[in-house]
């Protein structure tokens, strides 16, 4: 199913934004304070009270029931819906979807979308043994596309086989890949926020362990504990309270998966690569902007596969053609899209589920002209696509007025 705002919708204002520098697990506070210390910067960015929200989306993926509450009652005891949200790595931008909403169909004034995560060391694994696994069918797809490693993370298996595919169908080498790790890191170098911001080579990539051809350590994204969070608010409640008006949500569609992530033995289409294409598709649709207007994008890179099948699935390069626009340098500044000028999840960090919402912070900060030595220069619209397997998958589009 899709879903995206309609023509007549009232429009959401981004109206204040906030994300916590990244750490690695055990460096951090406590879950339920990342997500309140990320509130308050939203908030106070807005210049908003939180007296003044309706509505919370809190949005987490390890954590108990009620977590979102936790983390919204240290900011303040209002009384307001807190609504949990959990839809893997596509959580933040999954809150975000539903504070846009409420905004959107008159349901709220003020809303205050949040994410945060507090992790655990190594890859992600099954945490309920005694129940069926939501993602076995995504899983028996990959096993019936390319077989099953043992010993391998799962998802290295699966984005490591979309870019094994990419190879098969494309000739597309090894080292590109390689090559958006060194630009993640080269981008993460201006971000204080970003988890590891320590320059690479393309030889220190190539030769860091293989973890699943061609996908070494380093184009994996490590787990990561962070918040990150967003006020939304209509059109009449910013100019009631003077706020800053300037950055708007002018399009957003929402996919799960179709019948092609199963039946037709696609790595790409497996992890994901349709939603992305379908819900980017809409947005442009819907938007009347195309990707030819986008000069900047904030995309899941939690694999340097991804991030390259993701180019072509936004559009910004015909299908075939992302190695050629890496090598021509169009994916960073001077190119034809600065992508993930945060560092992105490879070298920012990926806390499950504050990444959507660091991603609407940075692209903010972008359109407003506040992302200092990250800044592109002359953005009128900014691009954001956030993951998660199982499915769903959320693109955004953000424009200056």
């Amino acid at each position: 199913m899709t879903s995206s705002a309609e023509p007549t919708a009232r429009r959401a204002h981004v109206v204040g934004v906030g994300m916590l520098p990244f750490s690695k697990p055990g460096a951090s506070e406590s879950y339920e304070i990342l997500g309140a210390s990320a509130a308050r910067a939203a908030l106070a960015d807005a210049g908003v009270d939180y007296q003044s929200v309706d509505q919370v989306y809190a949005g987490f993926v390890h954590g108990d029931s009620c977590s979102g509450q936790a983390a919204a009652y240290r900011v303040g005891l209002t009384g307001v819906p807190v609504i949990n949200v959990n839809n893997n790595c596509a959580t933040g931008s999954t809150a975000l979807y539903l504070a846009r909403q409420a905004i959107a169909g008159g349901e709220a004034e003020c809303v205050l979308a949040l994410g945060f995560e507090q992790m655990r060391p190594g890859a992600l694994g099954v945490h309920h043994t005694d129940r069926p696994d939501p993602s076995q069918r995504l899983i028996d797809a990959m096993h019936a596309a390319q077989g099953t490693a043992l010993q391998v993370p799962m998802a290295a298996q699966l984005f490591g086989g979309a870019g094994r595919m990419h190879m098969q169908l494309y000739g597309t080498n090894a080292d590109t890949f390689a090559r958006i790790a060194v630009k993640a890191r080269r981008h993460a170098g201006n971000n204080p926020n970003a988890i590891f911001r320590q320059p690479l080579t393309l030889d220190e990539v190539l030769a860091s362990p293989m973890v699943f051809d061609p996908l070494t350590r380093l184009q994996c994204c490590p787990p990561t504990c962070g918040g990150a969070a967003a006020v939304l608010c209509s059109e009449g409640f910013a100019r009631k309270h003077g706020l800053d008006r300037s950055v708007v949500i002018a399009g957003q569609a929402m996919t799960t998966d179709g019948n092609s992530s199963f039946d037709e033995n696609d790595m790409r289409r497996i992890v994901g690569y349709d939603m992305a294409r379908r819900a980017a598709r809409r947005v442009y649709e819907s938007t009347g902007v195309g990707p030819d207007d986008i000069r900047v994008a904030e995309l899941h890179d939690c694999f340097t596969a991804n991030e390259l099948i993701t180019y072509e699935a936004l559009g910004f390069v015909p299908e075939g053609g992302a190695e050629k626009f890496i090598l021509d340098g169009d994916n960073t500044y001077g190119g034809q899209v600065v992508t993930n000028p945060s560092g992105g999840l490879l070298s920012k960090g990926h806390p499950l589920g504050a990444t959507g919402l660091a991603q609407c912070a940075e692209l903010v900060w972008q359109l407003r002209g506040q992302a200092g030595a990250r800044q592109v220069e002359g953005v009128r619209h900014a691009l954001q696509h956030n993951l998660g397997l199982g499915g769903a998958c959320v693109v955004t589009l953000y424009a200056r007025v």
